[in-house]
């Protein structure tokens, strides 16, 4: 009877492990495999290349601006977006009225698509009829080039991002805040605690395993949202917002050296993998779980 309990789950399980192998494990040790590899020419077989491929990556210049934008990226988009989610969270958990219409309006700019909210902000920064030129002008300042100039194009991507990943976050910390028993809340405030030592000492510590799980998503969102690239910028000016996994679409599928486009491939999964492992074994220790 055991024997056939285990073959049931095993059967209830197959048709889920054949999609995961097929879609995550199989193309993972395909790529790998690839990285290790020149493309043919003129119709030859690829070649082995040993480690050739990531040598030359450690020579390629535009690899290593397109790792100091992801940083950076990375850096903006991530502390910010989940330091607004949670102000957020705590405003629209508050007896406000019309905190549903609130919350309506803050989770929004989730369920639109990447590519609709890339053509909006487009109008936003466009330089001659863009929004924000127009407020410039306005006020007597000088017009910018937010797409087009070095200096903001990447600060203008990032903007977007935290507009766009902020209100899907809003709704983990609204619903971790629900489950805290409010009694914590109010004994606290009976002993005299202010509000932001309550929220520094209960709430916060509380939320933190909602905080592992969002920033996780983060992170991950950092090296994978890049659909706005297509609309905005196509990785310019001058390569000044080109990321990651925009850079291995474009020798996958522009320069068509989808070996190379495998070694980065390797790289992206390596560094999302030392991440991951970062931010549990850092975060993780200090949350309390109940």
């Amino acid at each position: 009877m055991k024997k056939l309990n285990t073959l049931y789950a095993w059967l209830l399980l197959l048709p889920a492990l054949v999609l995961l192998v097929s879609f995550t494990h199989a193309p993972t040790i395909l790529t790998v495999w690839d990285s290790f590899f020149f493309a043919g020419r003129a119709g030859q077989p690829a070649r082995f290349a040993g480690t050739e491929n990531y040598l030359l990556m450690l020579e390629d210049e535009v690899f290593w601006q397109v790792m100091a934008n992801n940083a950076w990226y990375l850096i903006g988009t991530v502390p910010t977006s989940i330091a607004i989610a949670l102000m957020m969270a705590l405003w629209v958990n508050s007896k406000l009225s019309g905190r549903s219409l609130l919350r309506l309006a803050y989770f929004t700019p989730t369920i639109l698509p990447m590519i609709a909210v890339a053509n909006i902000w487009l109008f936003f920064y466009s330089p001659e009829i863009g929004l924000f030129n127009k407020i410039l002008d306005a006020v007597g300042a000088d017009p910018v080039n937010w797409l087009g100039d070095p200096d903001w194009a990447l600060p203008s991507l990032m903007l977007i991002t935290v507009w766009k990943e902020a209100g899907f976050f809003m709704i983990f910390y609204l619903a971790a805040l629900q489950t805290i028993n409010p009694e914590l809340n109010q004994a606290a405030t009976l002993e005299g605690s202010s509000r932001w030592n309550s929220f520094r000492r209960i709430t916060f510590p509380l939320l933190l395993p909602t905080t592992l799980f969002v920033m996780v998503n983060a992170v991950l969102n950092a090296f994978k949202l890049v659909d706005h690239l297509f609309i905005l910028t196509k990785g310019g000016p001058n390569n000044a917002t080109n990321l990651l996994l925009y850079y291995i679409y474009e020798n996958a599928f522009s320069f068509f050296d989808t070996h190379y486009a495998a070694t980065l491939t390797v790289v992206m999964l390596i560094m999302l993998m030392l991440l991951a492992a970062i931010q549990f074994g850092w975060l993780e220790r200090r949350i309390h779980y109940r």
